[in-house]
């Protein structure tokens, strides 16, 4: 008889089976940490060196998607744009009246004609107000000759203008207006600009009112353009149209930085050169005719020419030295022996930068001042160079002698 009973006889192989399926399911199915049985493990090795771990941390959520940036220059407009105002001038001239005669006679015969009528010619521009007592500041060119001259503000009131003075050796004229509550533009400085800084020129480009265009610095201290004596333009490619003259240059806060002057190469095509007046140039001349009267400037009776840097190596002559071209008779220069023909290489000891820049000095000495002036005399004219100082007293420069730029 059997040591075990029938039912635990009957139920063994069933345990047996089911051990079996455990141990089967044990030895072929992935554990929970991710590890594989021995026999796999050089397969999962090389998969782990070929592919980053897996991270338990949830997925960072996605940045939001930059904003465009736009820079607007409505501030600096709102500050400014009020005070520039448009300037309209009228003029009177004479011109040969040759209706009755065929075309082909008015041609030939019209310089000459002793007939004449008068016409009335119309010109625009515009300027900036540059103080609440109503002082307004232009080119001189814009109301040069003008009989009548009349002022729109940007809040479409209107004046007629007096000339309180001009300047005609910085191109600026000072009006005044009649009216009250005048915004004044805000006054910044020119000798802080930066090539690349954005600027705004605003004006009455032909006419059409009050108009806003943006640029940028593109050079300062320009000159030897023929505009005026004293040149030391601000460059910039904001827009200038005609009609612009003596409008506003202001920068990016408002503030006024230039006087919208004039423009190169519009015979030639050439776009985006337009230059401007330093306001620190402006202020100086403005606050001298309204102090004065008149621009007081120191002058010793030289007209100047820039040398060439041919003439300067020919010569052996000092970089930017100049050649006394004209000297006036009876000016101070002439009287202390100074000729045409003789070469300056310095003022007061210090060398030159060109013709603009000896007129320039002179003109900032007071009347009763001296000036100490290094000349050659010699090549490129006959004899050996003589080197010798002459010491010049300055005085007042003439109205005859004024927009007379160097040659």
């Amino acid at each position: 008889m059997s040591k075990f009973p029938g039912w635990l006889r009957w139920i063994s192989p069933w345990i047996a089976l089911g051990l079996a399926v455990a141990l089967a399911i044990v030895l072929l199915k992935p554990r929970a940490n991710g590890d594989e049985p021995a026999a796999t493990a050089p397969a999962a090795a090389v998969q782990a060196t070929q592919a980053p771990a897996a991270t338990t941390e949830p997925a960072a959520a996605p940045l939001p998607a930059p904003q465009p940036q736009f820079v607007s220059y409505a501030d600096a407009v709102d500050r400014s744009a009020p005070a520039v105002v448009n300037i309209y001038t009228e003029r009177r001239v004479l011109v040969p009246n040759v209706s009755a005669l065929p075309p082909e006679f008015g041609r030939l015969f019209g310089d000459v004609w002793p007939d004449y009528r008068e016409r009335v010619e119309r010109s625009l521009g515009s300027g900036v107000i540059y103080d609440a007592r109503g002082h307004v500041v232009t080119n001189f060119h814009v109301i040069q000759n003008a009989t009548q001259i009349n002022v729109q503000l940007k809040d479409n009131r209107e004046a007629p203008a007096t000339l309180v003075g001009v300047d005609r050796d910085t191109d600026l004229a000072v009006l005044k207006i009649g009216l009250a509550k005048l915004p004044v533009i805000p006054i910044g400085r020119s000798d802080r600009l930066r090539v690349g800084e954005p600027v705004l020129a605003i004006g009455n480009p032909i006419g059409l009112g009050q108009t806003v265009t943006q640029g940028i610095i593109s050079a300062t201290g320009r000159g030897r353009l023929g505009v005026s004596t004293y040149e030391n333009f601000i460059q910039t490619d904001a827009p200038i149209n005609f009609g612009n003259s003596g409008g506003a240059l202001v920068n990016a806060s408002g503030e006024l930085v230039g006087l919208n002057t004039a423009i190169a190469g519009r015979m030639l095509g050439i776009e985006g050169i337009g230059f401007a007046i330093p306001v620190d140039l402006v202020r100086g001349v403005v606050d001298s005719i309204l102090r004065d009267g008149r621009v007081v400037r120191g002058w010793i009776g030289v007209v100047p020419r820039d040398l060439s840097a041919s003439e300067a190596v020919q010569f052996g002559i000092p970089e930017g030295s100049v050649l006394v071209r004209q000297v006036y008779a009876g000016s101070p220069a002439s009287s202390q022996g100074v000729m045409r023909g003789d070469v300056i290489t310095e003022v007061n000891g210090t060398k030159l930068r060109g013709a603009q820049d000896l007129m320039a000095r002179v003109a900032m000495l007071k009347p009763g001042q001296g000036v100490k002036l290094g000349l050659w005399r010699g090549p490129p004219f006959e004899g050996p160079v003589r080197e010798h100082n002459v010491r010049i007293e300055v005085v007042e420069r003439p109205a005859q002698a004024a927009s007379s730029p160097a040659a």
